[in-house]
């Protein structure tokens, strides 16, 4: 049988969690070249696309985005920038070069009302800035015409950068009792399970069986934001954890509104390209012993 050629992949994106694992992913057949803020700023949706179009690689995947849900409320014109306009002028300029394009979007483009899984063709509803944004962006990106996949995701953690698994560690070693909401459901995801999850789609491109479209892709089973925080107090292994009493939304005010309902359903991506949804446990158990690794 004949090997797959090399693929050279080039990730838009350097710090974030999902392009820092796919920058370390030990990925036979794949080279990934990571590109920063210092050398590609999403702000100029024309400087990135032509970015895009002087770089090399056999396909592109984008990322990056503008992520500070509450902030983006205050800075929707930047937000549209680097998540509506860029990735749009990115994918246009891929496919000027005859390569595939792959985005990350997220749970936000949907309002949370229900308590089923949303799929990949129900009616969108973003309720702020950051959601409008990045359905703004999956839609540039379809209509730059050319191979593209867009996977929408939720929940995101790792042992790098700023997310939920963190926080409450830091919290829970300074309180001996936290209020998190419990009437927000969703699919926490490892940016691992992620990258993973993006190298069996580029390889697919790289054979030419990629499938063009929209995608989702979350952790299993579906558990609150409280529920996940005490998992991730139980799984610490710490001798003492704190109390985690649920709270409301309501309770909890924010700038930018969060949707109920981030639950996704994953059958779309089992089917076309064989990658089942993962165990959000197993993700949190790797992050939590890198954490650990990490503080020695």
């Amino acid at each position: 049988m004949t090997a797959d050629p090399m693929l050279d992949l080039l990730v838009i994106g350097a710090t974030g969690q999902v392009a820092r694992e796919l920058a370390r992913a030990e990925a036979p057949g794949v080279r990934v070249r990571t590109v920063g803020r210092e050398t590609l700023d999403l702000s100029d949706p024309e400087a990135a696309g032509d970015f895009v179009r002087q770089a090399r690689g056999d396909l592109v995947v984008n990322a990056a985005a503008y992520t500070a849900v509450d902030k983006a409320e205050s800075e929707p014109e930047l937000a549209m920038r680097v998540n509506g306009e860029a990735p749009g002028a990115m994918a246009a300029a891929a496919r000027a070069r005859g390569v595939p394009f792959l985005h990350i979007s997220t749970d936000y483009v949907f309002d949370g009302s229900g308590d089923r899984p949303w799929r990949e063709g129900d009616p969108t509803g973003p309720l702020g800035v950051y959601g409008r944004t990045k359905l703004a962006g999956e839609a540039a990106v379809a209509a730059a015409g050319g191979d593209h996949a867009i996977l929408r995701t939720a929940w995101v953690f790792s042992a790098h950068g700023g997310n939920f698994v963190k926080t409450m560690l830091r919290v829970g070693r300074e309180r001996d009792r936290l209020t998190v909401v419990d009437d927000q459901t969703g699919g926490p995801t490892g940016a691992a399970d992620i990258a993973a999850a993006l190298l069996v789609m580029a390889r697919a491109f790289g054979r030419g069986q990629g499938v063009t479209g929209v995608f989702h892709f979350c952790g299993a089973p579906a558990v609150t934001w409280r529920g996940f925080a005490a998992e991730i107090f139980r799984r610490s292994g710490w001798p003492k954890t704190p109390e985690v009493a649920p709270i409301r939304t309501e309770e909890w005010p924010t700038p930018a509104a969060r949707p109920r309902n981030s639950t996704l359903d994953c059958q779309r991506i089992l089917e076309c390209y064989d990658v089942a949804q993962p165990a959000w446990t197993d993700a949190l158990d790797r992050v939590l012993s890198e954490l650990e690794g990490m503080s020695r």
